[in-house]
């Protein structure tokens, strides 16, 4: 929780109660931050109806939290989830120990996941790339504290040749929500978020299979790809990246509420035959 600024108690006690009032869980909280983001009384009530107009906090305030770090977003930006600290976590694992790792964080969104595992891996090489040039405007905000370098395009399209075989980590959160459950999803992400970015096709996996498709020509002999996904999709996307002839392994977090599906490179690159 952050200290609430200097306006007067009576005025964020009606934040509070306004909040409360529209479903916000985590009222008091989200008062403190809306205060400590308006400069005056007016500003801060204004803030507290686009809140509860179901705008997202993240998208208020101008950042989100996450890893430890205030993740740049704005408007029609993904906001990055708690839940992609197992991500971050997973990837941190399998980094090599023997030189600094060649990151790509793919379908970057803002960029966090990319910026919050260079933040881990002092001497990191990163890059991350969206078909979103809103969102790799953001990417390049907040990477660039770790040396990153943002790209837009498709997927592969977006990355310099000169990445091809190189890549250590590739860490992917495509969108992976089915597309006849996009009604069910809360509007704060429904309503707010870009479709392209919830949006995995019927079943979820549509962009995991592209990405699996083509991560065999990126990454290093013994590198990596880790897709963000769920544990019921878990098994559909495992496919995909063993289609790819990467060594597939699975792993859930229950308290993240997170399911990570990893492939391993050879380390002989020949042995892989998958185009990309």
């Amino acid at each position: 929780m952050f200290v609430s600024s200097t306006l007067p108690s009576p005025v964020v006690a009606d934040a509070v109660r306004r909040l409360r009032a529209a479903g916000c869980v985590f009222a008091e909280d989200e008062a403190d931050l809306l205060t400590e983001a308006a400069s005056d009384p007016g500003d801060l009530s204004r803030l507290v109806d686009r809140r509860c107009d179901g705008i997202p906090l993240e998208h208020l305030l101008g950042w989100a939290e996450f890893v430890g770090l205030r993740v740049a977003v704005g408007p029609g930006v993904f906001v990055p989830r708690p839940r992609s600290m197992f991500l971050v976590e997973r990837a941190a694992e399998h980094a090599p120990r023997s030189h600094p790792p060649v990151v790509v964080d793919l379908c970057c969104g803002a960029g966090g996941i990319g910026a919050a595992l260079a933040s881990r891996l002092p001497g990191a090489e990163l890059h991350a790339a969206d078909s979103d040039p809103v969102a790799v405007a953001y990417a390049r905000r907040n990477t660039s504290p770790y040396g990153g370098r943002a790209y837009t395009g498709d997927l592969y399209s977006a990355l310099p040749d000169g990445l091809r075989g190189r890549v250590d980590l590739l860490v992917v959160n495509a969108p992976y929500v089915p597309s006849s459950e996009i009604p069910l999803l809360p509007p704060e992400a429904r309503l707010h978020e870009p479709l392209p970015t919830l949006d995995g096709g019927p079943d979820g996996v549509d962009v995991q299979r592209r990405v699996a498709h083509g991560a065999p020509r990126w990454l290093a002999p013994g590198g990596h790809l880790l897709i963000e996904t769920s544990e019921r999709q878990a098994e559909t996307t495992a496919a995909a990246v063993s289609a790819a002839g990467l060594e597939a392994t699975v792993e859930s977090c229950e308290e993240w509420d997170c399911t990570v599906v990893a492939g391993s490179a050879p380390d002989d690159p020949r042995i892989v035959t998958s185009a990309g």
